[in-house]
């Protein structure tokens, strides 16, 4: 039998392109699993950097929503602080009416002020002539405490210091400072120690100097201070009678009013108070103030307080007045004020007591 022969080229060609197919895939795979290593190596620094602007990215929302929040807060306070303005100038435009008004009321009241010391020195001059050739009743040589005045100067004529227990009231509210609305909110700005060297405040401290002169040796008396509240002169000495014939008493009481400082508002109700305290109740009563009250028993609702609303705050302090006790009132200048000298002359002289608007170089 013939042996068949071996051809090189009787391999199909099927076959050859299978074997270079694999040799090529097998290439590939070599190649790429060494540049797969060299991509990493070379993405590794980039794959960082991407990663931090991430990071950046992330924190740049965050603080741009911080920012909005802020921007949301800002707006909202700019909102309120506008409302804030609208009420100021509002109220600036009411102070500016409630100052036209008070210039108004204070010619009227300078013009009643003017009749009233007219009609005052009108009957002093009277009785100065129904009095010519008495004797005086006023003897010096019982007087504990000596003033200093400038001669004999009949200011208050017919003042009564009569009575067993005597009671004087002194007003140390912010309007004794001035006799004008401007100069009282000038010096309630001002410091404690100009706030005493005020000359209005000073004369009220000569009033009760003077005051403590003519106190009978044989009686008894007591001072209050009153503003929003009321406080006895000497501390520790609240619903109790001080001797009027020792020197050392009369003495701490007006060194203590020398160091009050005048402030807050004037409470008249809460100064009537506390006479119902006093055991036994006084019978002679000295009201040192200028003007009608402008709070009541506790503080108001607001700051402004009508001619009307003040009328009406005095006669509710009225109520706490005690029976049959006379009142005598000393009463200083206030601007916007008209009411006052009218509604303090009726309570003089429906108690029995005296009303005086001393000079201002009294006493």
């Amino acid at each position: 039998m013939k042996r068949k022969s071996f051809n090189v080229f009787s391999l199909s060609f099927i076959d050859v392109i299978t074997c270079g197919l694999g040799a090529i895939i097998l290439l590939f795979v070599i190649v790429n699993a060494k540049s797969a290593a060299r991509r990493k190596d070379v993405t590794q620094d980039l794959r960082g950097e991407v990663a931090r602007l991430e990071q950046e990215v992330r924190e740049g929302q965050r603080r741009l929503v911080e920012a909005r929040n802020a921007l949301d807060q800002t707006v909202q306070e700019r909102v309120q602080t506008q409302g804030r303005a609208r009420e100021l100038i509002q109220t600036l435009e009411a102070e500016k009416i409630e100052l036209a008004d008070h210039a108004h009321d204070t010619l009227a009241s300078r013009e009643h002020v003017n009749k009233l010391q007219s009609d005052l020195k009108s009957l002093d001059e009277e009785l100065q002539r129904l009095k010519a050739g008495s004797p005086s009743r006023d003897d010096p040589g019982d007087r504990l405490r000596p003033f200093p005045g400038h001669g004999d100067r009949q200011y208050l004529t017919d003042l009564k210091m009569g009575g067993d227990r005597i009671f004087i009231l002194v007003d140390a509210s912010a309007s004794m400072l001035d006799d004008t609305i401007v100069g009282i909110i000038r010096r309630r700005n001002l410091t404690d120690k100009q706030k005493l060297q005020s000359v209005k405040w000073r004369q009220a401290v000569s009033t009760l100097d003077w005051l403590s002169t003519q106190l009978p040796p044989a009686a008894r008396f007591q001072v209050y201070t009153f503003n929003e509240t009321a406080a006895p002169l000497v501390p520790g000495t609240e619903g109790q009678w001080l001797n009027a014939g020792d020197p050392a008493q009369l003495n701490a009481v007006v060194d203590n009013l020398r160091r009050v400082v005048p402030q807050k508002g004037t409470s008249l109700r809460n100064a009537f108070e506390v006479l119902p305290k006093m055991n036994p109740g006084p019978d002679n009563i000295f009201l040192l103030t200028d003007g009608l009250p402008t709070i009541g028993l506790g503080r108001p609702w607001t700051s402004k307080v009508s001619g009307k609303r003040r009328l009406a705050l005095f006669n509710d302090a009225l109520r706490r007045l005690p029976p049959g006790v006379p009142v005598n009132i000393i009463l200083y200048p206030l601007e916007g004020d008209p009411a006052a000298a009218s509604a303090y002359w009726r309570l003089a002289t429906s108690t029995r007591g005296s009303f005086f608007c001393p000079a201002r170089d009294w006493p």
